[in-house]
């Protein structure tokens, strides 16, 4: 059985670049490091790490080796975690990441309201796109992902609780003088002909998905995930856009926000992982989350 101490070494080795480093930051010497290495290959029967090489760098077998080490250690975290709060050791943590327009509109309230009633508790929050938040729930590196879903986009692989906090509709974005800018509603395939701003990722996804289902393949001339720019490219003209309505809370000068009839959605939710600690933390950030939500 491959020893854990001997992993989190070569893990950190392999994010601070040399054993050096990783001696320093675990709190042995260099010698121990390197022993604890080549122990290491010994009980995995292959090499881990280039020798001789600045930074340090892992074989094709340590990198595959640090990538389960990482689910491994953060499990054990949440597990010694865990286990301290059920001895009162521990206040709680909370861990959250959310998709940047949940971050920009529901967590700043519901967090302010939940520091103030627990300020001894330890927050960190994280922004980060869909597949990232997704991603890092699957290596226990989260108690709370803020995520969204759409027929368009693919199941996770990742066995998840999810908690709905609400649908979000489409709307979509027009130059203020755009020949149907005055319009009180529009169909998608009303632009049919226009050139989009299109995204890259999970957006993109959703987008052509319902421009395909309106009966067009959108002209897609321009791609960004980032939605402030998307409203910068249609406020300077350059064409229109689809984006989900807590994006818009800001929309500058320029723009003609259209409601769509019968828009797509996606459903915001609040999830973590479904062989997770429930913490009392974890459970009062949900629960504020739905009625901040409601109160939007």
């Amino acid at each position: 059985m491959l020893d854990l101490r001997r992993m989190r070494a070569l893990r950190e080795v392999a994010s601070r670049g040399s054993l050096s480093a990783a001696a320093e930051a675990l709190g042995y010497t260099q010698p121990a490091i390197s022993q604890q290495i080549a122990a290491l290959e010994r009980e995995a029967g292959i090499r881990l790490l280039e020798r001789g090489t600045r930074p340090a760098r892992l074989t094709d077998a340590g990198r595959a080796l640090v990538a389960h080490a990482e689910a491994v250690l953060a499990r054990l975290d949440d597990a010694e975690h865990e286990l301290d709060e059920i001895k009162g050791l521990r206040a709680g943590r909370l861990r959250l990441a959310s998709v940047s327009t949940a971050l920009a509109t529901l967590v700043p309230r519901a967090l302010a309201v939940f520091t103030e009633r627990h300020p001894h508790l330890h927050v960190s929050v994280v922004e980060d796109q869909l597949h990232g938040v997704i991603g890092r729930l699957a290596r226990w590196e989260l108690d709370l992902g803020l995520i969204y879903e759409h027929e368009a986009l693919p199941e996770p692989t990742v066995d998840l609780e999810r908690i709905p906090l609400f649908d979000e509709p489409f709307e979509l974005l027009l130059p203020h003088n755009h020949r149907l800018a005055n319009r009180r509603s529009l169909r998608l395939d009303q632009l049919a002909d226009d050139t989009w701003i299109g995204g890259l990722g999970a957006y993109q996804r959703i987008l052509l998905h319902s421009c395909q289902n309106a009966g067009f393949e959108p002209r897609i001339a321009y791609h960004t995930d980032d939605y402030r720019a998307i409203q910068a490219f249609v406020a300077a003209g350059l064409g229109v856009a689809m984006l989900p309505r807590l994006a818009l809370a800001l929309t500058p000068a320029g723009i003609a926000q259209i409601p769509l009839r019968h828009p797509p959605e996606r459903r915001v939710s609040a999830a973590r992982l479904t062989k997770s600690f429930r913490s009392p933390a974890t459970d009062t950030m949900i629960r504020l989350l739905a009625e901040t939500a409601a109160a939007r």
